[in-house]
């Protein structure tokens, strides 16, 4: 690879040394979000968001709780200065929620902005003009004296249309910050909120984008934190990020960025956004969610705001999206699912000790980080059997999905006919497909084989004395046999051993398949027959019939 072409970041841009404080801090409490997936997520599609599409994301936005969004750039478009419009009408936009447009320094399109936020009750013009060195020389074609006079024409003209309008507030982005000098960067910023009066009761916005990632997240952190530490008027402004994902590191500069001091974060659902896309917000949220942190979003349907976002967008949440993602709470491998069968039990039975709901108890389960209800999910796609599952997650599916609580070693022993199955398919087995093969392996085989009991009568004829009598046809021939012992099951062995085939039950348990009298019973035996151990499983609704079809199952498998 030809890597003598790049320069690393450090020659691209040195932050001056400081006594840096982030690396020691911690966030409590989440930041100002701003969803910008209207603007910058909506310049990003290959087919823009049509005005029905517009409005379900804007709702979207309101009802997951945002309340500052960034609507469009509408001097760039009719169709993002018309929705900006739209909003405009009395009641469009709820009371608590601020909006958010987007404008060059460039006078003429300043002015269409203004235009378009008319009849507007609160609003943030946000004007940015780009910084950084290759930007100034190749695109702007002036050096930092003149993109200065650039941002301050443009922030002048910004003051003198918004006048003594109240509601309307100013943002200013000093585009790609992180590839500009840090301290100029600083100059401009102070000279705009200077021009601004930004004061603690009409803050200004500083957003700083880390427009194209080209370093790793600590020098991103430095970047900021020292802005936040020699800002002129920082009690008077709102410190905000903006990063992108180009590195794959958009979440971590964002949260780095957050212990660094800043107050606001710039980003989009899912992490739409040019090139690689802007900071997810969703994934943001929920990191702050599992820390004990309050995101002060609404994220208990995940799959509703996924749908909606897909459908706006265009564009699909991949699978192993974090959180979001279809496959993220879903394990196949037979150890993770083993690890997290017994935690969902130990979660169950620690909240029953504490007297609380389980979704209101404490979380610690292996491999799941979140609780899926938490999102909206169910649990019912947390273990999926595959030829890579094993026995805890097989026994989870039939327990949670099928009401049957398999012996450890039945467990095993029917884990082998799943893996079998899954080999020899290639596929992922579904849990009712799992089911299925229980049912066809086990609880079927009192029925179909070489032994059949035709009828059968029990007796308890004394004490620790049970008879048993059954017509049974063996390989297609029938006749009556008769046993006794101390018990139904003993008897039943006897009468299978006059028979001529010798049963020894070595282990039995049975359980209700649910609550309630109508419930079925379901009985497994693990039996030596003829010198061969097996388990067999039987399901009726009485305990007896359901014990006297295990015992057939097992001698038949």
């Amino acid at each position: 690879m030809p890597s003598h072409r790049y320069r690393p970041a450090h020659q691209r841009v040195t932050v001056p040394d400081f006594d840096r404080s982030w690396p020691t801090a911690r966030i409590t409490e989440a930041p100002l979000w701003v969803p910008v997936d209207l603007r910058d997520g909506n310049q990003a599609l290959a087919e823009p968001m049509d005005p029905a599409r517009k409005r379900r994301m804007f709702d979207l936005l309101v009802a997951m709780g945002f309340k500052e969004i960034e609507v469009g750039y509408p001097s760039a478009s009719q169709a993002d200065f018309d929705f900006v419009r739209d909003l405009a009408e009395p009641g469009a936009v709820p009371g608590d929620v601020t909006i958010v447009v987007f404008t060059p320094a460039i006078p003429e399109l300043i002015e269409r902005t203004f235009a378009s936020i008319e009849g507007v009750e609160r609003a943030v013009v946000h004007l940015y003009t780009a910084t950084a060195p290759v930007w100034r020389e190749v695109v702007l074609g002036r050096d930092r004296d003149g993109v200065h006079r650039l941002v301050m024409d443009g922030a002048a003209h910004v003051a003198r249309l918004a006048g003594d309008r109240p509601g309307v507030r100013f943002q200013f982005s000093p585009e790609v910050f992180n590839q500009t000098e840090p301290e100029y960067a600083l100059r401009v910023c102070d000279d705009v909120t200077a021009l601004w009066d930004a004061s603690p009761d009409r803050p200004v916005v500083l957003n700083l984008p880390a427009t194209v990632e080209i370093a790793t997240p600590n020098l991103y952190a430095d970047q900021i934190e020292f802005m936040h530490r020699h800002l002129a008027r920082r009690d008077a402004v709102i410190l905000s990020v903006h990063p992108h994902n180009d590195r794959g590191t958009g979440v971590a500069c964002a949260e780095l960025a957050l212990l660094a001091g800043a107050q606001r974060v710039e980003g989009c659902l899912f992490g739409n956004g040019e090139r690689t896309g802007n900071v997810d917000l969703v994934t943001l949220a929920l990191n702050l969610h599992t820390q004990g942190v309050d995101p002060r979003l609404d994220l208990s349907d995940i799959d509703e705001i996924r749908r909606t976002v897909e459908h706006c967008n265009r564009l699909p949440v991949p699978d192993r999206h974090p959180y979001a993602g279809a496959l993220v709470h879903t394990a196949f491998s037979g150890t993770h699912q083993d690890a997290i069968r017994k935690g969902m039990a130990h979660h169950a039975a620690r909240a029953a000790d504490l007297g609380v709901p389980a979704a209101e108890a404490p979380w610690d389960v292996p491999y799941l980080p979140i609780d899926p209800a938490d999102l909206g999910r169910s649990y019912e796609a947390v273990i999926r059997v595959n030829s890579q599952s094993g026995k805890g997650g097989i026994a989870y599916l039939l327990q949670t999905e099928h009401g049957l609580d398999l012996p450890r070693r039945l467990q095993i022993e029917f884990a082998k006919a799943v893996q079998r199955e899954t080999d020899g398919s290639g596929a992922e087995m579904t849990a009712k497909e799992l089911g299925d093969l229980f049912r066809t392996e086990y609880l079927d085989r009192a029925d179909t084989g070489p032994v059949q009991l035709t009828g059968w009568r029990t007796a308890h004829t004394g004490p620790e004395r049970h008879d048993f009598t059954g017509t049974l046809r063996i390989d297609g021939r029938e006749g009556e046999y008769s046993g006794s012992g101390n018990g139904p099951l003993s008897a039943l062995t006897a009468a299978l051993g006059a028979a001529g085939i010798r049963v020894d039950v070595l282990d039995y348990v049975e359980h209700a398949t649910g609550p309630g009298q109508g419930a079925a019973a379901v009985a497994y035996v693990e039996c030596r027959v003829n010198g061969v151990t097996r388990w067999g499983a039987g399901q009726d609704t009485s305990v007896l019939t359901a014990s006297i079809r295990a015992v057939l199952s097992a001698v038949n498998r």
